[in-house]
């Protein structure tokens, strides 16, 4: 064990500093975190759209703040493994062919048969559907994540983490600000190596964020004297906050085991989930409970591409579509690779070899599409930045410029995005747009965002429960508003006043399989004449793929 050690003691000088106030932060979100399960709690018994999602209830019923998942899951075209193509490991003389097996005899924890472990147990066994779910999520990316905590030498019960965390899922999002498959806040995760920028961020990327996680695992094992389900507790609700119900107990002259701890009932339920996985999966044919079979071998391979590349043109090289490779690649925020890095792609393994021939026979400057701006009066580096979805950096770099100073009548070189935006539809950006202009029951109100808003403030004076309005804004009920956010809001009625303030909006809507015009007038709560008039239709039938504009009203607060 001797190179855990080395690692535990390198993790430990690098990272022991501002722990105090993401402690501080994290104290004073609790009052608001509870109102916010309490209100969620009610909504899973009266909201029929909430409590579709059992798991999100039974989690508000323990205390937790339900995560987000804001993304349909994109099913990657991973390769087909042949049974004799599987690895053979040579100290049992078995093959296994599935990485859960392989996971299986390597389980390391104990598991107690205690009220807290069988309630979640009981929960996985009574919704294997849920399971199968977070297979197909961990498929691209399972048999890598094993691979680096059999490396760590750590339990490779860890790679059953990401279940609990996020339900497998790179875009997962939840209170904190916590994002990603192994959940970081952002200051931990700058903490371990989870680089953040406006181009990318590492808390999404699989790779970045697993080697934090096992960084951060490693630091918090070495601070807790050994004791794992003190570090997974640490891990969950902050390593302040475990270190005082120890010392607490201590002083009272009470056990110091993690069942006799003091917690928040979040964390009382997190530890027995994973331990409750823990027991399902070592006896499995006990519970006669079904573990989706993913293959035990590399399905995918991170690529080193040197450079900024937009991620079109990476897709087409690959031979994925844009989705496809951003859901392989989460990490990313915009139409493109970091510039500054990390420059890798995380490929389906069969796509590798012809992908880096085209690469290859790709000179640097052909890996972005170009324009050539030329400075208008009013124009600032900000002003182009924003218009030309990059940063101010990115335009200084390309053009040698060491000030922010242009002039009307220069010349710029910037770089764009080679599609449409909307193209992009796993970028931050589209995201939210999607999220937002999803349509729902009610009226649409658009509210911008003043100081001193927060989430369960304006649900209160909106009188919408407090998950939705964060759902409908792709965000966390407890995440701090920037004043000038504009928040979309669906209300039951209007105001007289905000009946006065509505505005209307133009939208262009993509015609699916199966639409038609009553379909997507009653989808807008607009006239199918006007849907006619505004589209200068004439005929009855639409193609799908078909756009056409809609007029809506939006009332702004």
């Amino acid at each position: 064990m001797k190179p855990l050690l080395l690692i535990s003691l390198l993790v430990t000088l690098t990272a022991c500093k501002s722990t105090e106030s993401q402690i501080s932060d994290i104290a004073q979100q609790q009052a608001q975190e509870h109102q916010i399960a309490a209100q969620i709690n009610v909504s899973c018994q009266t909201d029929g759209e909430v409590a579709q999602n059992l798991f999100d209830c039974d989690s508000a019923a323990a205390g937790t703040i339900p995560v987000t998942h804001p993304e349909e899951d994109v099913l990657v075209p991973i390769p087909q493994v042949e049974e004799s193509s599987a690895p053979l490991v040579e100290e049992q003389e078995v093959v296994l062919t599935d990485v859960w097996q392989r996971i299986r005899t390597q389980l390391y924890f104990d598991v107690p048969d205690n009220r807290r472990v069988n309630v979640q147990k009981n929960w996985y066994l009574k919704h294997p559907s849920y399971m199968k779910r977070v297979a197909n999520r961990a498929r691209p990316f399972l048999f890598l994540i094993v691979e680096e905590i059999e490396a760590s030498e750590m339990p490779l019960e860890l790679a059953l983490l990401p279940i609990v965390e996020s339900a497998f899922d790179p875009f997962a999002y939840s209170h904190g600000r916590a994002a990603g498959m192994w959940q970081f806040i952002p200051g931990t995760g700058k903490r371990f190596g989870m680089k953040q920028t406006w181009w990318y961020d590492g808390r999404r990327d699989v790779i970045a964020s697993t080697e934090g996680a096992i960084k951060y695992l490693q630091y918090l094992l070495k601070m807790f004297d050994g004791d794992w389900l003190h570090a997974l507790a640490a891990y969950n609700s902050g390593e302040g906050r475990v270190a005082r119900a120890i010392k607490k107990n201590k002083k009272a002259g009470k056990n110091t085991d993690f069942w006799s701890l003091d917690l928040p009932k979040e964390t009382r339920a997190y530890v027995p989930k994973l331990l409750a996985l823990t027991d399902i999966l070592r006896n499995a044919d006990k519970h006669g409970f079904d573990w989706p079979k993913i293959d035990n071998v590399a399905v995918t391979q991170a690529v080193d591409i040197g450079s900024q590349i937009d991620l079109a043109l990476a897709a087409d090289m690959a031979g994925l579509s844009i989705k496809e490779l951003h859901a392989l690649n989460p990490g990313y925020n915009r139409w493109a690779t970091d510039p500054n890095g990390p420059h890798r792609l995380l490929l389906p393994i069969d796509r590798v070899d012809s992908f880096n021939l085209a690469l290859q026979e790709t000179d640097n400057d052909q890996r972005l599409n170009w324009v050539r701006h030329q400075v208008k009066s009013g124009d600032s580096l900000l002003k182009l930045a924003k218009k030309y979805h990059t940063t101010v950096d990115v335009i200084q770099q390309v053009n040698e410029m060491r000030g922010n100073v242009i002039r009307a009548g220069d010349h710029l070189i910037v770089p764009v995005a080679l599609k449409s935006l909307e193209q992009y539809s796993l970028s931050q950006e589209q995201r939210l747009a999607a999220t937002q202009s999803k349509n729902r029951k009610g009226y649409k109100l658009t509210h911008k965002v003043k100081s001193g808003d927060t989430m369960w403030d304006l649900s209160r004076k909106f009188k919408v429960n407090v998950r939705k309005l964060a759902k409908w804004n792709g965000m966390a009920p407890t995440d701090m508003l920037r004043p000038g956010k504009e928040l979309v809001v669906w209300v039951d009625q209007l105001s007289e006043e905000q009946r006065k303030n509505a505005v209307m909006r133009s939208l262009t809507y993509t015609v699916r399989s199966g639409d038609s015009l009553s379909r997507i007038a009653n989808r807008f709560k607009v006239k199918v004449a006007d849907l006619k008039r505004w589209n200068q239709l004439s005929k009855k039938y639409l193609q799908p793929g078909q756009k056409i504009k809609v007029f809506v009203d939006v009332t702004r607060t």
